[in-house]
């Protein structure tokens, strides 16, 4: 089988992944004691990719569940789900990261790190045929950006070939925790770009707005936010949990999604969103799912697609469903919509369709986006950072752990390329003239040669 670890960092990684666990559980009919209690074989079919069979039937989390306090990992402990998890996969220090990237990435986490590779290394090794790993972490604090970031970096130095793929809450100014999220986030979004292939940004500012404007909240908690970006992951993962035949791993949905090596920050969706009190005036049809899934209100990313376009997209349906209507109204929404779609990919939108709908739901349907408009995000932080670090501030609670200044000017030139980077392909039309490289160059004088029977 195909496996994943998945691995969860800091408070809010922890937080959303323990939710995502207990999601993905309901579906696969496992109980918080890890025993199947389902009714549909395909719930069993590709168990193994998540799940370890442990003993007397019992499914074991594929999870290592990482902190630098003991805090947050109590109380997933005290969770309904927390006998789910392998004791021996709790991993946490006692210092904690206060808010620094620094402390995260260079000491407090430094000292984990080895016990982490050796609880991952445990978990890789009893995987027959391991297609990679998955993050799920925020950008804005200590543990999740600087200590998620440098696993990363380890993981990819020991397992160059595999796919890693992370679930990253951005910060929002609206919504913020502490002053110094630019500088975390920037100097995270710098490992990011080099180390992952597929970063799905979640973005708190977006959470909020579709609580408060479409689910009609008055005063969202953080469990209702949580359970957004959970049902999200767990949409997002169906294709690799159920059989199917479309983006059936992490790399396939790597290669359909990523045409440049640096662009891989995807725009997740989730359809059907509506209060609860607008939901019998609703039909739940292909074509409502279609609309609200293109719908800039319903991203989980504070960027609006329509200032951008779309290198490309994936559109996961679930739920008994005509293939041949999705295909026609997904045919329908590029037609309408051409010009928000690169020219110079043609049938850059895929699409795969699973029978099994998520709990509580007829159908549903999650996108995928990549978009360029999501450099309003690193626009947005690099305001920010520049605006503090200009004035050098706060620059001491990060250099007095040994960092350097220079890296935090290179995490910012790094972040503004890729700003550049999203601009220039946005601009981009089909009949540019593109200038080759030498090495292309070099093949069309060959080739042209052995046509004109120079060789």
């Amino acid at each position: 089988m195909r496996e994943i670890v998945h691995l969860q960092a800091g408070q809010c990684g922890n937080q959303i992944g323990s939710k995502f666990w207990e999601i993905i559980s309901d579906e696969h009919g496992i109980d918080p004691n890890g025993m199947y209690h389902g009714e549909n074989d395909m719930q069993l079919e590709r168990i193994d990719v998540y799940y370890t069979e442990a003993n007397h039937g019992k499914y074991v989390p594929r999870a290592v569940l990482i902190d630098l306090e003991p805090g947050t990992m109590d109380s997933v402990r005290q969770s309904p789900m927390g006998y789910l998890f392998r004791p021996d996969n709790f991993v946490f220090g006692q210092s904690g990261a206060g808010n620094n990237w620094a402390k995260g990435h260079y000491t407090e986490g430094a000292e984990l790190v080895d016990q982490i590779l050796d609880v991952i290394r445990k978990e890789s090794e009893g995987c027959d045929c391991l297609q990679g790993f998955q993050l799920a972490h925020s950008l804005g604090g200590g543990t999740g950006s600087g200590l998620g970031t440098l696993l990363i970096s380890k993981i990819r130095e020991e397992y160059p070939d595999r796919i890693m793929n992370t679930f990253s809450v951005v910060p929002s100014p609206k919504v913020s925790d502490t002053v110094v999220e630019p500088y975390n986030a920037t100097l995270s979004i710098h490992q990011l770009v080099e180390n992952t292939d597929e970063t799905f940004c979640i973005d708190n500012e977006a959470l909020y707005d579709i609580c408060f404007r479409t689910l009609k909240l008055a005063s969202p908690t953080y469990g209702d936010l949580n359970h957004l970006v959970s049902v999200t992951m767990s949409g997002v993962t169906t294709c690799l949990r159920f059989p199917g035949q479309l983006n059936a791993d992490l790399r396939k949905l790597a290669v359909n999604m990523v045409p440049f090596p640096r662009l891989h920050f995807f725009m997740p969706g989730f359809a059907p969103l509506t209060a609860k009190g607008s939901q019998q005036y609703r039909a739940l049809t292909v074509a409502e799912l279609t609309q609200q899934m293109f719908d800039a209100k319903n991203m989980m990313t504070a960027c609006d697609p329509r200032h951008g376009r779309y290198l490309t997209v994936a559109a996961i349906f679930r739920g008994p469903m005509s293939m041949k209507e999705v295909d026609t109204q997904m045919f329908n929404v590029q037609s309408k919509n051409s010009s928000y779609f690169v020219e110079w990919i043609p049938n850059n939108v895929k699409v795969a369709v699973c029978d099994i709908p998520p709990r509580g739901l007829k159908m549903s349907a999650t996108f995928i986006g990549n978009t360029t408009a999501i450099q309003e995000i690193f626009k947005r932080i690099s305001e920010q950072f520049t605006a503090m670090f200009r004035r050098k501030a706060f620059l001491h609670w990060f250099t007095g752990e040994g960092m350097d200044e220079m890296e935090f000017t290179e995490a910012e030139s790094n972040m503004n390329d890729l700003i550049s980077e999203y601009q220039q392909y946005q601009e981009a039309t089909a009949d540019d003239d593109v200038e080759f490289d030498e090495e292309q160059e070099e093949r069309e004088a060959y080739e042209a040669e052995i046509q004109n029977g120079g060789i």
